[in-house]
């Protein structure tokens, strides 16, 4: 059974997530305190961190970078500050992905599952497998090769680097504008768009390549 560490000052708040989540066969364990947390990551062993940024001893984020000094544990953050700023450097300091206040409960046992299910890939799934090829600017799923721009293709390749991490808008436009023109970042959309398009109609078109996380950015998603 999964561990999963409840970081939260809101009682409330979190006996509802620790109810859900042990509804869904996860243990759990509860602290409103960033020093306890930060000692319980370093000394137990859990599958997965839930952190709120705002907490009576300390910030979410110091919490953060103090158990990625030791730890890989996925991490999400929990918080009422929506604004991009916080966001990114979150995932800077190495968030695995957040969760915006309020929120249902279903969904947060929701992205504790997919969270889990990137940093654990089962090595016998039967799933669709994605390269790419440098040559051809194409993207090899199974046997369909799907065609790419240049533009497209240096997206996907930019996603592929990392699986699972979230890129801004921003990140992903200095990567693929290395010249630094001057282009909105709904640019970026428009992309994501035609690429997901593009990818859906390949061997598996069940599986959405690519996912968003609202008001942050893009990621791609392994099967």
């Amino acid at each position: 059974m999964s561990r999963i560490l409840i970081v939260e000052d809101e009682p409330r708040l979190s006996q509802l997530m620790a109810d859900y989540l042990q509804h869904a066969n996860f243990h759990t364990e509860q602290t409103d305190s960033a020093w306890t947390a930060m000692a319980l990551a370093k000394e137990e062993r859990f599958q997965a961190i839930l952190l709120d940024l705002m907490l009576p001893d300390g910030d979410g984020m110091e919490v953060c970078k103090a158990i990625r000094r030791h730890s890989q544990v996925p991490i999400l953050m929990v918080t009422a500050r929506v604004d991009e700023v916080d966001r990114l450097l979150g995932l800077e300091l190495g968030a695995d992905d957040y969760i915006c206040k309020p929120f249902s409960p279903r969904e947060v046992v929701a992205r504790v599952k997919a969270v889990l299910r990137r940093a654990n890939p089962q090595p016998d799934s039967a799933g669709p497998t994605l390269t790419l090829d440098d040559e051809r600017y194409e993207a090899v799923m199974g046997t369909q090769r799907v065609a790419l721009t240049a533009i497209e293709f240096a997206l996907l390749a930019t996603l592929s680097r990392h699986p699972g991490r979230i890129w801004s808008r921003d990140q992903l436009m200095d990567e693929i504008y290395q010249d630094h023109r001057v282009v909105s970042d709904r640019t970026i959309d428009s992309h994501i768009r035609k690429l997901r398009r593009k990818l859906s109609d390949g061997d598996d078109a069940s599986h959405d390549w690519i996912g968003s996380v609202y008001g942050v950015g893009y990621r791609l998603e392994q099967p």
